[in-house]
């Protein structure tokens, strides 16, 4: 990385370059990426998590247990818009929804502390998979976590034992997506 010199200003980006730089990053995308929410309840998070699932290019999102549909006033307000951008349906119960996630062809990797959970950046994310959040107080509930091809954690050093969901999620999105670009 070169630091600009006199001759060179550093500025934002405009418009159509950001739309090129995505367009870019989107031809070296090939695999796909599912997201399966379980029993999400606040609003702002359903937005955060449907956002971040705009920008990492989620081809489909499950709802499970009792996650707030996207729909909801709040979550679309949180989304910006970008609901529209991600295919969604609830598809029942936690082992429903799993269900659903390997019909399409796709490894659920559930984020979650467990006592088999792998950091993130070991996790098996090659390849098309779908990663699986939990509610905002109990995480990914037994019936997931079994349905699960593998668990995953976030590797943590602060004083706080856990994320908020939101975050959560749009971390390991993006590790996904980094993973492919670096592979």
């Amino acid at each position: 990385m070169t630091t600009p010199g006199p001759a060179q200003e550093r500025r934002q980006l405009r418009p159509t370059d950001v739309k090129r730089l995505n367009r870019d990053w989107r031809r070296r995308t090939g695999a796909r990426l599912g997201l399966l929410v379980e029993s999400v309840t606040q609003p702002f998070n359903v937005g955060s998590i449907v956002r971040s699932a705009a920008v990492f290019g989620v081809d489909h999102l499950w709802l499970a247990g009792n996650t707030t549909p996207p729909t909801h006033r709040n979550a679309a307000k949180t989304a910006l818009g970008t609901d529209r951008l991600v295919t969604w349906e609830h598809a029942g119960t936690p082992a429903e929804a799993a269900a659903a996630v390997h019909k399409e062809g796709l490894r659920l990797i559930a984020v979650e502390l467990t006592t088999d959970a792998v950091p993130l950046h070991e996790a098996p994310l090659d390849g098309d998979v779908c990663l699986a959040v939990g509610g905002e107080d109990h995480g990914c509930s037994p019936a997931l976590l079994a349905a699960a091809d593998a668990v995953t954690y976030i590797p943590q050093i602060g004083r706080v034992g856990s994320l908020n969901v939101a975050v959560a999620t749009a971390i390991a999105l993006a590790e996904a997506r980094r993973r492919e670009w670096s592979g």
